[in-house]
C-alpha cells in the first residue's frame, strides 16, 4: 500500500473509539427504521441484521487495516485516490458529503417530530433549526467536547436498550400485566411471512441500522495507536450485533410482525400493550438522543471530509483554512451549515414521499462508498485467501441490499434517484478532468523550469 503524508498520533484509546462508533451508529436507523424492515420481512429481518452485520464487519476490517498501515485524515476518500487516481477521491468525497447532508436534514426533521410529542404547538422548523445550531456548536468547540458528549450519549443509548431487554424479559416471565404472551415463530412460514423477496427487500434497512462506520473510519486516525483500529471496530460491531439481534428478536416475538408502524419505534409498539405509562416518554427521549448523536457524528465527518477535499484541491482552498485558537475550519463548517439549512427547507416544503425518496437515495450512496472501500482494499492491500473471500462476500451482500430496493415500492424510487446522483457526479468528473490535466501540466512545467544561478565572482 502506497504511503501518503502520515497524520500525527491522536489522543483516543481503542475503547474510546469503540464507544464513539456506537454513538455514531445507533440512531434513527435502528430505533425507527428497523420497523420498516420488520414490516417488509417479518421475523426474517433478524437474518437480514446478521447478514448486514457480517458485511459491516468486512468493510470496517479492511478500512481499519488501511488506517493502521497508513493513517490519513481523508480516510476512505484518500485511499480511493491512492488506488485509482484523482477521479476516485473526488467522487467518493463529494458523494459522501452530499449524501450525509441530505440524511442529516432527514434526521433533524425526525428530531423535530419527536420533540413535538411533548410540545405539539411549536412549529417543526424551530426544533429542526435548534438542533442544527446545537450540533454545529458541538463541532465548533472541538474534539474534546465532541468526544465527551458522544461517549455519554452512547452509554445512555445502550442503557435504554438494556432497559427494554429487562422489561421484555419480565413480560416473558409473566411479571407484567396486560399484553400478549411472547411467542417464537415455529415454522418457516411464520419466520418468512413475506417470503424470500420480503426478506431480501428488508436487507437495506438492516444496513441502515449499521450506517455510521465510515464516521468511525474518519475518527480512527485520532487513535494513539492506529494499529488498534481493527480491534476497536471488532468490539464495536460485535456489541452492536448482539444488542440488535437480541432486542429486535424480543420485539418481533412480542408483537405480530404486521402490527409495527413506520412512524413508531418497534420497541414502543412491543411494550404499548402493557400498563407502562412512562415507556413512551422514555423512548421518545432516547429517540431524540440517538438521532442527535448520529447527526453530530455525521457533522464531524462531513466537515473533516470537506477540509481534506480542500487540502487536496478537490474543493476551494478556502475550506481548509482554520481560524481562532481552536483551529476551527470555519468556512467548511459554514458550507455544511448552508447544506443543512437547504436540507431542512427541502424536508419541510417537499411532500413527504419525495423527500423520503431523496434520503433513501442518500443512504444508498453511502453503501456505494462501502462497496468502493472493498474495491479499494483489493488494489492497495495484500490480502490472504481468506481476506479475499471476506472481501467478495462483503461486496456480494452490499450488492444484494442495493438490488433488493428494486423489489419494493417503498425503496425503489430512491434506487433510481441514487443512480441519477452517480450519473451527475460522473458528468462533473468528466468536466473536471481537463481542469486537472492543465493543473498537472502547469505543476510539471514549474518543476522543469531551470532555476537561475548566481554569476561566479570575478
Amino acid at each position: 500500500m502506497s504511503k501518503g503524508a502520515r497524520t500525527k498520533a491522536g489522543d483516543l484509546r481503542w475503547w474510546q473509539l469503540s464507544l464513539l462508533g456506537v454513538a455514531s451508529t445507533i440512531g434513527t436507523g435502528y430505533f425507527l427504521g428497523s420497523a420498516l424492515g420488520i414490516r417488509m420481512g417479518g421475523p426474517a429481518f433478524l437474518l437480514s441484521i446478521i447478514l448486514a452485520a457480517t458485511a459491516t464487519y468486512f468493510v470496517f476490517d479492511v478500512l481499519a487495516r488501511m488506517t493502521a498501515e497508513d493513517p490519513q485524515k481523508g480516510s476512505f476518500r484518500t485511499y480511493a485516490k491512492q488506488a485509482y487516481g484523482r477521479w476516485a477521491g473526488f467522487s467518493t468525497g463529494w458523494m459522501y458529503w452530499c449524501s450525509e447532508v441530505l440524511i442529516m436534514g432527514s434526521q433533524m426533521t425526525a428530531l423535530a417530530i419527536f420533540s413535538r410529542f411533548w410540545f405539539p404547538g411549536i412549529p417543526m422548523w424551530i426544533f429542526a433549526s435548534g438542533y442544527a445550531v446545537l450540533g454545529l456548536f458541538v463541532i465548533w468547540i472541538g474534539n474534546k467536547g465532541f468526544d465527551r458528549l458522544e461517549n455519554v450519549l452512547a452509554v445512555i443509548k445502550v442503557a435504554a436498550i438494556f432497559m427494554f431487554l429487562v422489561i421484555a424479559a419480565a413480560a416473558w416471565m409473566g411479571l407484567l400485566k396486560g399484553g400478549t404472551k411472547p411467542h417464537v415463530p415455529s415454522s418457516m412460514n411464520a419466520f418468512f411471512p413475506a417470503g424470500a423477496m420480503g426478506a431480501w427487500s428488508s436487507l437495506i434497512f438492516a444496513f441502515y441500522a449499521f450506517g455510521g462506520i465510515e464516521v468511525m473510519g474518519v475518527m480512527a486516525v485520532r487513535l494513539k495507536n492506529p494499529r488498534e483500529a481493527p480491534k476497536s471496530g471488532k468490539v464495536m460491531i460485535l456489541l452492536l450485533s448482539f444488542v440488535y439481534v437480541l432486542s429486535i428478536g424480543m420485539a418481533v416475538m412480542m408483537v405480530a410482525w404486521n402490527q409495527f408502524s413506520k412512524s413508531k419505534s418497534p420497541f414502543v409498539v412491543a411494550l404499548s400493550s402493557y400498563k407502562l405509562p412512562f415507556i413512551p416518554h422514555i423512548f421518545n427521549a432516547v429517540l431524540i438522543i440517538g438521532g442527535f448523536s448520529t447527526m453530530v457524528a455525521s457533522l464531524y465527518a462531513v466537515t473533516t471530509m470537506l477540509v481534506t477535499l480542500s487540502e487536496d484541491r478537490d474543493a476551494p482552498r478556502l475550506f481548509s483554512r482554520k481560524m481562532f485558537k481552536r483551529k476551527t475550519p470555519l468556512y467548511a463548517l459554514s458550507l455544511t451549515a448552508a447544506g443543512l439549512i437547504l436540507s431542512i427547507v427541502l424536508s419541510l416544503l417537499m411532500p413527504g414521499k419525495i423527500y423520503e425518496y431523496l434520503t433513501t437515495a442518500a443512504g444508498l450512496m453511502l453503501l456505494y462508498n462501502w462497496f468502493f472501500i472493498l474495491v479499494t482494499a483489493g488494489r492497495l492491500m495484500e490480502l490472504t485467501t481468506w481476506g479475499k473471500i471476506k472481501r467478495y462476500i462483503g461486496m456480494l451482500l452490499i450488492a444484494a441490499a442495493v438490488s433488493g430496493t428494486a423489489l419494493h415500492a417503498t425503496s425503489r424510487p430512491g434506487l433510481w434517484i441514487s443512480l441519477g446522483f452517480i450519473v451527475l457526479i460522473s458528468i462533473v468528473v468528466l468536466c473536471m478532468r481537463s481542469v486537472w490535466k492543465k493543473s498537472e501540466q502547469g505543476e510539471a512545467a514549474k518543476l522543469d523550469k531551470p532555476k537561475l544561478r548566481p554569476k561566479p565572482a570575478r
